[in-house]
């Protein structure tokens, strides 16, 4: 009963952080006429002043002597702080500039390109499911690069830094909210010095528009850090494969926002494309779900037989 109410509270904790990812698009337009790089300077300044009131309460800061002691640690922090500032910051660019829907496209094929950099770089094998999905997913873009006379590049780039990110998140294999008070750390005195700039050159909008547009800047640390917040819980009481169901929760918001609410032009080539991504992503789900199955079947059979070793891995 107590792992079923733990369950229950896990999904709960996933439907409120891929939701509030899904809805941020209606938050960034509020914030007008501030620019994407003051936002995101914004966000990464109130992120660290929200995460250190959290850290605060857990009285969790051990991790901070351990991480300076490892310089190697210390530098893919780095890394993985800038590659989530440019994923930040042309997300919020692309909502205030009226490309919500191809944003959402590319969270829609972050799990392709996170499945072909685990090829490229990590040397990992695909089955042929896998591999069937990545190939329409490559289908799809062109399709979609035809239809906008363009590479879809927002979408590009904000799959590949956030698969980039999440392989780094990968090797640092930290807490989320010590890597999120780590990544906001070191970008907190450039943030910082940019927006006191910003002041000296009377660019600044944190104080000419008003104590209610300095208290929405403000709100940013919150829209960061609340919805890593419920991530990290759910992550710690569900299984990976649920919440790799719950992730399209997100692109699915952004997309039906920037199609229903934004009123985002989708011409036929458009949805073409989209419904390629979308039979790709139908596919490698359904792949994961038959693998985890297996997997769970020949485990039962091993714990029946009392084996004490599992079989060897067959190629797909």
């Amino acid at each position: 009963m107590k792992a079923e109410n733990e369950q229950r509270t896990g999904l709960l904790y996933g439907f409120g952080a891929y939701g509030m990812w899904g809805l941020v698009p209606l938050f960034w337009p509020l914030l007008k006429p501030s620019e994407a790089v003051e936002i995101l300077a914004h966000r990464m300044v109130w992120s660290l002043a929200f995460v250190g009131v959290v850290l605060l309460a857990l009285r969790r800061w051990g991790w901070i002597r351990e991480l300076l002691r490892q310089p190697r640690k210390l530098g893919l922090t780095a890394l993985a702080a800038s590659v989530i500032s440019v994923n930040w910051g042309l997300y919020i660019w692309a909502v205030n500039h009226g490309a919500v829907v191809e944003a959402s496209l590319g969270y829609f094929i972050n799990p392709l390109v996170t499945i072909a950099i685990g090829v490229l770089v990590l040397g990992e094998r695909l089955r042929r499911a896998q591999w069937a999905a990545v190939g329409i997913g490559a289908a799809a873009v062109l399709v979609l690069a035809i239809g906008y006379g363009r590479p879809p590049w927002i979408s590009l780039v904000l799959a590949f830094s956030f698969a980039t990110y999440g392989l780094i998140k990968k090797k640092l294999d930290m807490g989320g909210v010590e890597s999120l008070a780590a990544e906001t750390a070191l970008l907190f005195l450039p943030a910082l010095g940019y927006l006191l700039w910003l002041g000296t050159q009377g660019r600044s909008t944190f104080a000419a528009e008003g104590p209610g547009h300095s208290a929405l800047l403000a709100a940013t640390g919150l829209v960061t850090a609340i919805p890593l917040v419920f991530f990290g819980a759910a992550a710690i009481r569900v299984p990976l494969s649920t919440l790799g169901l719950l992730q399209y929760m997100a692109p699915v918001f952004q997309f039906g926002l920037g199609v229903l609410y934004f009123h985002e032009a989708m011409p036929p080539e458009r949805w073409a494309g989209f419904s390629l991504v979308w039979a790709a992503l139908a596919l490698l789900t359904w792949d994961a779900l038959r693998t985890a199955r297996q997997s769970r079947i020949r485990l039962e059979a091993l714990r029946a037989s009392g084996s004490p070793t599992a079989p060897a891995h067959e190629p797909a």
